[in-house]
């Protein structure tokens, strides 16, 4: 039976009304989310918060965790966060229990940070390997060397469904929703080959300036040359992009002047999503959205 402090505590889902208090969570733990980063991923996704009495009896909010849906077999799951204070209760697990329960049978993907990662092992979760979060500001991006037939273009309106196939092909899910909310509030290029569409990035405000996300490409050389192409035409801005480790840019990054700072492991519980190994996700979306 729970007693103390674990009897005061409560699980339910998360409102709109949550989403200062969850805003303030996550400026505790120093993540980078704005509240309208929070308002997106909410409009995006669903969740769950933990809750006990506060001072003057109000309920206070001390632990989120949120889930995004791809199609009907898969998922990505996030933003999984105990306030310092109320941790060491099992709050962790009572979110991330009530996120997989509402997610049944589907494939659930995460990126976990060292702290997490053994609570979501023991959840049936199995590492897939590290994704590396690089952050800065470019002031001098050479030029993109394009191979020849090699285009980096505007999006247009009737790109979409080009972005829609790549993206499903890239990460073996079906992504259209997602695409389909983020590219009104995004600036986006397309990679061309011979005329044909074969990559493409979006670009757009999070945290302390700018996401370069998702960003998806045939091979390395394309995927610099739709980066740069968003560097090189923000000079001096505050940049970020969450890079798996296959795709081998962090080198260049570096070099470029965005350090890596930061690491996550990506882990998967359920089977893999069979993905086209002839495109690839070069920077995600988010760390949450994968």
């Amino acid at each position: 039976m729970a007693t103390g402090i674990e009897a005061m505590v409560d699980l339910r889902r998360m409102t709109v009304e949550d989403l200062a208090a969850a805003h303030t969570l996550s400026s505790e733990q120093k993540w980078p989310h704005r509240i309208e980063d929070w308002e997106m991923l909410f409009g995006l996704g669903f969740g769950y918060v933990v809750e006990r009495d506060g001072p003057e009896g109000q309920r206070e909010v001390i632990g989120t965790a949120m889930a995004w849906l791809y199609g009907e077999d898969a998922a990505t799951l996030g933003m999984v966060i105990v306030s310092p204070q109320a941790q060491g209760m099992g709050l962790g697990r009572r979110l991330m229990e009530a996120v997989l329960g509402d997610l049944g049978s589907r494939t659930v993907l995460l990126n976990a940070t060292d702290e997490g990662a053994p609570l979501y092992r023991k959840l049936g979760f199995a590492t897939i390997g590290p994704v590396f979060q690089h952050q800065g500001a470019a002031f001098a991006v050479p030029m993109a060397e394009l191979i020849p037939d090699e285009r980096v273009r505007p999006l247009g309106a009737k790109d979409m469904g080009t972005l829609h196939d790549l993206a499903r092909r890239a990460t073996g899910m079906d992504r259209d929703a997602l695409l389909d909310a983020l590219a009104p509030g995004a600036q986006g290029v397309v990679l061309t080959r011979s005329n044909e569409p074969v990559g493409f990035s979006l670009f757009r405000r999070f945290g302390r300036g700018y996401v370069v996300g998702p960003t998806i490409a045939p091979d390395r050389g394309g995927a610099k040359a739709l980066i740069s192409h968003w560097l090189g035409s923000n000079s001096g801005m505050f940049c970020r992009l969450d890079i798996p480790e296959e795709g081998g840019l962090g080198g260049w990054l570096d070099e470029l002047g965005l350090p890596c700072v930061g690491r996550v492991v990506r882990m998967v519980r359920g089977p893999q999503p069979t993905i086209d190994p002839s495109v690839t996700t070069f920077s995600l979306t988010t760390q949450a959205l994968g």
